[in-house]
């Protein structure tokens, strides 16, 4: 038996990954277990659930992998620095001390970390090759182009190649400062949203404007046909400073950057679109040229960038290829994932059978509680509920509380690996009401009333709803695709210059614009997960209980937790939760809690206590 872990820690989500004898037994991140989001500290609580999910202990480890090599990222802080100087020096000033206490020796952070209970030896895998394993070594194909895009790793901020069995190899790389995952954070910056989390919100804020700054940008991009690019490093600041843009940045596109949490102006919106735009175009060229290069008609993704869904979409319609697979983890923590495939692939030279699927079982791995340990913990939370000796007498309740526009809290069997819920650990909803969007924007999520939601939706079925043809499929919730002709709804004009012109975005997405209002955002796209009984059984079947029950195949999913906290790991975070919001209901493996069973309990105490608790990022 071999034992491999893998880590990815100290800039943010880390993580922590166990592959044993080449099958990936768990993967989670660190922020689950410590409620503190986008925690970036050594994983120990991680790899504890890890080694204890196999079975294993420290002294059994044969291999530590860390995902990235930190010399060659300190080599690249010292240049840039030395580059810069003596502007700069505040950044310089912050940064070194923790590289020269921490970073430096990180060979002896994490042995000391481990508690010296293993001999096995530590390897530091590149940057991009943990992300580009991540991406081919899990991925249903047997050969495939590979794709890495993200801000930077050591030097690398895209790398092109390709991967034949058990054996990637990366042929062209693009390297800092010019970053294409850089150039959308500094517009993510200057729209007021936290650089690393926030990018995800620019996306879904792009559909209301017009990408009228798509020329200005070709100020600070050189995109070339072949997908290479260059940056103009004088419109940036992050080589020498604390922030992403320079005050001519801010010439060029009409004032300093917004305040977080300040008003929303047309103006962010269209620079939104702009950016996704041409983000868009280099993706689609890129993409290309891959193809060129290799010659390979399907594509595997991995980098932040690569969480972008709405270019993912596009490339898969517009590109060249006949199936793409993008890593569901795919930022900085599932290069704790990738770093352990190569390993046990690139370097042990062991062979690789790739599953008709993926190797990812839908992601599914972090922890679980079975019926005993719920009930334990809600009977000690005080909780009363309903416990449903059958399945499907739990599928039954739930379709009658979703029929009826209740909001339910879904905790089922293991944790989602990666930033996306998944079915594990969702809140849904009926994806047909139209109040539903603002119903879990305000009450529920606490969070900006322009951002839509995301449907998940029986495999079988996505291609009668959703412009996605079999046997193309979304099962990480990674492709953006429109709705269907058939299924949108007429617009009034009326409704037509609301949805142009209202600066209150709140009434531009409340207008009902399919006969799925609530996961249909602004321009007919929707995020959309496929769910299928292989990766989710009873996900599946409640899908199913609700599509014969309303004819409607797609409910509404959003990630357990509310603005500004990590996705619920336990069922104490889970009741937590629920007491905090407006949730109506929360089915948690064979239990069944109804908030009208528990109102009164104090639970406006708990929601002001526990929002307290989370910075509202």
């Amino acid at each position: 038996m071999s034992v491999i872990l893998g880590i990815s820690a100290f800039y943010h989500d880390s993580a922590a990954c166990l592959v044993i004898d080449g099958k990936i037994i768990a993967a989670a991140q660190e922020e689950r277990f410590t409620r503190t989001k986008h925690d970036p500290n050594f994983p120990a609580h991680a790899i504890d659930y890890c080694l204890k999910q196999g079975g294993v202990r420290r002294a059994d480890l044969d291999f530590v992998v860390f995902y990235e090599k930190p010399l060659r990222k300190f080599e690249r802080l010292l240049e840039t620095y030395f580059a810069y100087a003596p502007n700069g020096f505040r950044s310089f000033a912050m940064a070194i001390p923790v590289w020269l206490r921490e970073k430096s020796r990180l060979r002896n952070v994490i042995r000391e970390e481990l508690g010296g209970a293993t001999n096995a030896p530590i390897v530091f895998v590149d940057h991009h090759e943990s992300h580009a394993a991540s991406a081919f070594f899990a991925s249903p194909y047997d050969e495939a182009a590979i794709l890495t895009l993200d801000g930077v790793g050591e030097w690398d901020t895209t790398t092109l190649g390709s991967g034949r069995a058990n054996n990637i190899s990366l042929t062209r790389r693009i390297q800092f400062p010019h970053s294409l995952g850089l150039l959308y954070s500094a517009f993510t910056y200057y729209c007021g949203f936290k650089v690393n989390s926030g990018e995800y919100k620019l996306m879904g804020l792009a559909p209301y404007g017009r990408p009228i700054f798509r020329d200005r940008i070709a100020h600070l991009l050189d995109l070339r046909d072949d997908g290479s690019y260059w940056l103009d490093m004088s419109y940036f600041n992050y080589c020498q400073g604390l922030t992403m843009t320079s005050p001519k940045f801010h010439d060029l596109f009409g004032g300093p950057p917004r305040d977080p949490e300040s008003t929303l102006e047309q103006r962010h919106m269209d620079l939104a679109a702009s950016i996704q735009a041409v983000t868009e175009d280099a993706i689609l060229k890129i993409g290309r040229e891959v193809h060129r290069a290799t010659g390979l008609d399907r594509l595997t993704l991995a980098g932040g960038v690569a969480l972008n869904c709405v270019a993912n979409g596009r490339l898969l319609r517009e590109g060249p290829f006949k199936d793409i697979w993008v890593q569901p983890a795919a930022g900085d923590a599932g290069g704790a994932l990738g770093a352990a495939l190569f390993v046990w692939y690139q370097l042990r030279g062991n062979p690789r059978t790739p599953d008709n699927r993926d190797s990812q079982q839908g992601s599914l791995l972090g922890p679980a509680f079975d019926s005993a340990q719920v009930r334990q913990s809600l009977d000690v939370l005080g909780a009363k509920y309903r416990h449903c000796d059958d399945e499907a007498d739990l599928i039954r309740h739930t379709v009658d509380l979703l029929a009826s526009e209740k909001v339910v809290g879904w905790f089922q069997g293991r944790m989602e690996f990666g930033p996306r819920a998944l079915g594990a650990r969702s809140i849904l909803g009926d994806a047909r009401s139209p109040k539903m969007q603002a119903t879990m924007n305000l009450k529920i999520k606490f969070r900006e009333s322009f951002r839509p939601f995301a449907p998940i939706v029986l495999r079988d079925e996505a291609h009668r709803w959703f412009e996605l043809q079999p046997p193309h499929e979304s099962p990480y919730m990674l492709i953006v695709a429109p709705v269907r002709a058939e299924h949108r709804a007429t617009i009034s004009d009326d409704q037509r210059e609301t949805m142009t012109a209202d600066p209150d975005l709140r009434n531009r997405l409340n207008i009902s614009r399919s006969d799925i209002p609530a996961v249909t955002h602004v321009d007919y796209s929707a995020r959309l997960q496929t769910v299928d009984a292989e990766r989710n059984a009873r996900l599946t079947r409640l899908l199913k209980g609700f599509h014969q029950r309303t004819g409607c195949p797609v409910l509404v999913n959003t990630s357990f937790n509310v603005r500004g906290e990590p996705i619920v790991c336990t069922p104490e975070d889970a009741y937590r939760c629920f007491l905090a919001t407006e949730m109506d209901a929360l089915v948690i493996e064979d239990c069944i809690v109804l908030k009208s069973d528990v109102a009164g309990h104090g639970e406006g105490a708990v929601r002001e206590k526990y929002l307290a608790q989370f910075s509202l990022d």
